[in-house]
This record gives C-alpha cells, structure tokens and sequence, in this order.
C-alpha cells in the first residue's frame, strides 16, 4: 500500500476520482472494493483508522442468522447463508467452520409463538423449545445448500451432550449442533480489501484519519486529523457508507432527516481454561431469560469470547461499555453454565460498538426484533447541493459483499455502464495462493521455513494471521531476527513491516487493528514501550512523540477496553 502523506498529496493537487464514500468500515470498503475491480476508482475517507468504528466490535462470527427466521426475515438468511460460504472458500485464511451448540431446555416451549413470529403477525420475542429450533435449522441447512462446505444440524441428547460438555446446566434437554463460521481477525479482512482495491485500480484511495465534515456548493471539507489541514473535493457522487454515523454525514452534507437507530452490544474476552477445555473448539449459542441470543466462543486454550449486550442508543459515540453490562452478561451465562466460575478478574479485554440498525419508533421494543437486513437510499441532487448521493442503511458483517454488489451496481447504473467482474469468486489478500487442505498446508509450511530459515511452528503462527501473505513476514524476520524482551508473539520485523505498508499512523492502529496483541492480552506498558520504539523507527517518530503515543494506548485501552497496561 503506498504511504498516507503520498495520498494526500494527490488529494492536495486536486488528483481525486469523483466518487467519494465516507466510511471505512467493511460496507464502505467492501463497494470501496467493488468499484475498484470494476475500474472506478474512488476515494474513501475514514474518520479514524480503517474498521475502527462498528467492523472492529463484531461477534466474530460469519453467520446466517438463524435467529433472524424467527423475525421471518427468510431472505436475509438466505443471503447470509451464501455469503457465508463464499467466505469460507475467498477469505479461507481467516474465516473458518465453526460447530455451535444450543442447548434447549423443552422440546415444544414457543412452538405457536415460534410460527406467528416467522408469519411476522407479532415481533415480540419469546421461549423456544427444541421442535421449533429443529425446523429453523431444517430451513437453515436448505437455504445454505448453495457452495456448502459443512454438514447439516443433528440433534443430541442431553446424555450424549453432556458427556462431550460436562459444564453444560442439568436442566439441558437436547442441544441442537449446527455448523456456522467464525473470522479470526476482522479488521485484517478490511485492511486486506482495501490494498486488494487498490491493487486493482492504482486511481483508487483509501485514506484513514481524514473526515468528511460539511460542503458547501459541492466542495466538500475533509480534514486531516494527523496534519491538521483541511482539504476540498467537488465529488460527482458521494456514497454515505458511514454506518452509525450515517445520519450525522447527511446533516453535515446538508440532507435532514433519521435512518438509523443503533443498538450498543459488548463483548468480552475471558482467560478461562476449564470453559475453553469444556467447550471443546464448539460455541455455544444459547437464550437469555429475556430472550434475546448470546454465545461462548473459544478462542484458544486459555481464552473464550462472551457476549453480548443489545442496549437502545441514538449516539454513535456511545462505545464504552458499563460494569452493568459486564455483569449481566455473566447474569445470562451462569444459568447455562453453572460449574463455571465466572469472575471479574478473569476479563482480559471488553469490547463494544454502536450496531448500525434502521431506525425503528418504539413501538418495537425489543432491541432483537429490529431487522439486520440493509438497504441502499439514493437521494438526487439539489441547488447547493450538485451531486448525487447513495446511502447505506443497516447491514452486517456476513453479508458486505452483497450489499457492496448492490450499491456498485446502481453506480454502474447511473453511469450507464456494466459490470466488468463478479466478485462472488474473487480470493480476499492472505487466501490467494493459501493451501486449501492441512496436507497441502503442512507441506507450504515446510518449503517456506526451508526457504527463510525460520521455523515451521513459526511460519505456521505468521500463516495464521497473514494467509499466503506470511511469506513476506517470514523474510522479513530472516533479514530481521531481533526480538522483543517482552513479548514472543510478536517480532520487530513484523510490526516493522505492518508500519512500512499498512498505512499506519498511531500506536493504537497496531495494537488494536493491525495485530491482535491487544485481544490477546499483550498490553504491559513495558511491552507497549518496545512495540512503539519499532513503531517510531519507521514512522520518524522522536523520544517524546513514543512516549506519548504510549500514554494515549494506555488510556484508551483503560477507557474502551477494561484493560489495564
């Protein structure tokens, strides 16, 4: 990726395409991505890094949304479904089959009310029971037939689940297994998107750190949040892709009026090795006592996902979790897992973000029932107001590249022109040339510790997160085998070379969204000092600028994250 101040450069000569899109979350960068490999180049601004906002506080999952059959929104799970598996096979390196367990308590509780719901004659959320479940995920294993890479659901009984899953509450009846898939690193997809974009179409340009902020006559200010300066563009096209903050973006453009309405969910990471061993590489997926769906993700051996919280907000600032929400998801959890110990001290890192929703009027009241499906709004242009303007309302993590299908094609439309590439087959970054078998991958690991002289186990590690793109990583150690006195994980050439070429312009870019040392619990401030010393090497940072860059990570892994450096 070429560097940020080269951008704005061209930004500064007036070197811009005239398709701007405001957002730099997956939505915003997915059409990013389309455009591209359509060869129309765009600029993308973002206001803060890339998958800063909404794209960094997923559930980590890439699902269908079983839940969502339940409101009747059959064609969004269809869709979902589809997605899916096409990121099972195009993002291969990061996304990956998950089995999941619901652990049900009756087998025909909300039978009745299941089948009002689904004919939508009522939105209120209720108990399920194991026949409803049954026939959901009969329709689910129908509707995610198209690329199926996973078997169909199967029934357990709570002998046999309980057998598998000793942690599992006595009160368990039967558990329903179905397969989904989980995504290891997020905010690694975008950034891998953006450089495929950009690949694509050299025109094209995502920058961080530089917001939309009110026009005038067309001219749109953008302001460099690095540098200070303020920049101006007269797009032809402006593509709102903001998500929470998309109606804050139609006011400053200068259109009145609310599409959105957020929900703040939060998630935790546990250090728990008995639940991660108990559950065994399987999520759990379960019902609350007020009905709403949480989960147990393992991560690893020592570490399992938990959430998560669905609380109304109109702010799309309102990202800090409270010690409340902490608490009730450990409320939900106790009830289904009632041999865990379930302690504060065991948080390693808290997570939460604003769910970009369609604005719904209270007559919904619950927070779940609020449909995740997304649409796309054109709004003309307007004297003082000369260019067009799409706007993305809802949407989710699953289904980006069909949504981003959806938005480029009315692109397309409006410029009269036709779709060049599909990008239903199109590999993401790291999965191009990535092994698809564990045969196949054990020998691709072995030639490239042969080739590098660094170790398998190692060159494993580095696939794990970067894809095919681990070679570079892998020759960067060679040439660079100094390593951290605090922190094995990670090396110097690693963090080196993601501040050579992933545009990164703070500390917190690399420890929050660049790699997982924060997720992971690699957040000692003497850890933090090396990491922002390799950090300021590449970047020209002095003593003093480190420094700071430290105390402001500190700070915001304290407020945001419940992590305490």
């Amino acid at each position: 990726m070429r560097g940020r101040d080269d951008l704005l450069a061209r930004v500064d000569r007036g070197e811009v395409p005239d398709v701007l899109i405001v957002g730099g979350g997956i939505n915003g960068v997915g059409v990013f991505r389309d455009l591209a490999a359509q060869g129309i180049a765009s600029l993308l601004v973002e206001a803060g890094d890339f998958s800063s906002g909404t794209s960094a506080a997923p559930s980590r999952l890439i699902h269908g949304g079983l839940r969502y059959l339940e409101t009747g929104e059959a064609g969004l799970v269809r869709e979902s479904l589809r997605e899916r598996n096409l990121l099972l096979q195009n993002a291969r390196h990061v996304v990956h089959p998950q089995p999941v367990w619901i652990p049900l308590q009756s087998w025909l509780a909300g039978s009745v009310a299941a089948v009002a719901r689904f004919l939508r004659l009522t939105r209120t959320p209720g108990r399920k029971g194991a026949v409803p479940v049954a026939i959901g995920l009969n329709l689910y294993d129908l509707f995610g037939r198209a690329e199926r890479s996973m078997p169909n659901h199967r029934m357990l009984s709570a002998a046999r689940a309980r057998a598998e899953m000793p942690a599992l509450a006595p009160d368990v009846r039967v558990v329903a297994e179905y397969h989904d898939a989980r995504i290891s690193h997020p905010e690694r997809l975008v950034l891998e998107l953006v450089a495929d974009a950009e690949a694509d179409c050299p025109e094209a340009m995502a920058m961080p750190y530089l917001a939309a902020a009110g026009q005038q006559d067309g001219r749109i200010a953008l302001q460099d949040r690095i540098g200070g300066r303020t920049l101006h563009v007269a797009p032809r096209l402006v593509i709102n892709a903001a998500g929470a903050w998309v109606d804050r973006v139609q006011g400053d453009l200068g259109i009145p009026g609310r599409l959105m309405g957020g929900t703040r969910g939060t998630h935790l990471v546990m250090r728990n090795r008995r639940l991660a061993d108990d559950l065994g590489g399987r999520m759990l997926y379960f019902e609350t006592h007020d009905f709403r769906a949480c989960l147990a993700l393992p991560l690893d051996a020592d570490h399992v996902y938990v959430g998560t919280t669905d609380i109304r907000t109109d702010d799309p600032e309102d990202r800090r979790f409270t010690e409340a929400e902490v608490e009730y998801i450990f409320q939900v959890l106790r009830p289904v897992l009632p041999g865990v110990e379930w302690r504060r001290e065991d948080v390693v890192f808290v997570m939460a973000g604003i769910r970009p929703l369609p604005f719904q009027d209270a007559s919904v009241k619950a927070a779940g029932a609020i449909s995740r499906d997304h649409r796309l709004d054109h709004v003309a242009a307007a004297p003082g107001r000369p260019f067009e303007t799409l706007v993305l309302v809802g949407g989710k993590w699953t289904t980006y590249r069909a949504f981003a299908e959806q938005v480029t094609d009315r692109v397309l439309a409006l410029r009269g022109a036709l779709r060049r590439r599909q990008t239903d087959r199109m590999e993401i970054g790291g999965a191009r040339g990535y092994p698809r078998t564990p045969a196949e991958l054990a020998v691709w690991l072995k030639a490239l510790a042969a080739e590098t002289g660094i170790s398998v186990a190692r060159c494993e590690v580095l696939a794990g997160r970067y894809g095919s793109t681990a070679r570079a990583f892998a020759q960067a150690e060679q040439a660079d085998p100094r390593r951290f006195a605090g922190l094995d994980a990670y090396t110097p050439a690693e963090i080196a070379l993601i501040c050579r070429t992933e545009r990164v312009s703070h500390l917190q870019d690399v420890v929050l969204r660049r790699t997982l040392m924060a997720f992971e619990g690699h957040t000692g401030r003497a850890v933090l000092h090396e990491v922002a010393g390799v950090v300021a090497e590449v970047l020209g940072w002095t003593v003093h600028d480190s420094a700071a860059a430290v105390e402001a990570t500190v700070a915001q892994l304290d407020r945001n994250h419940r992590v305490r450096a």
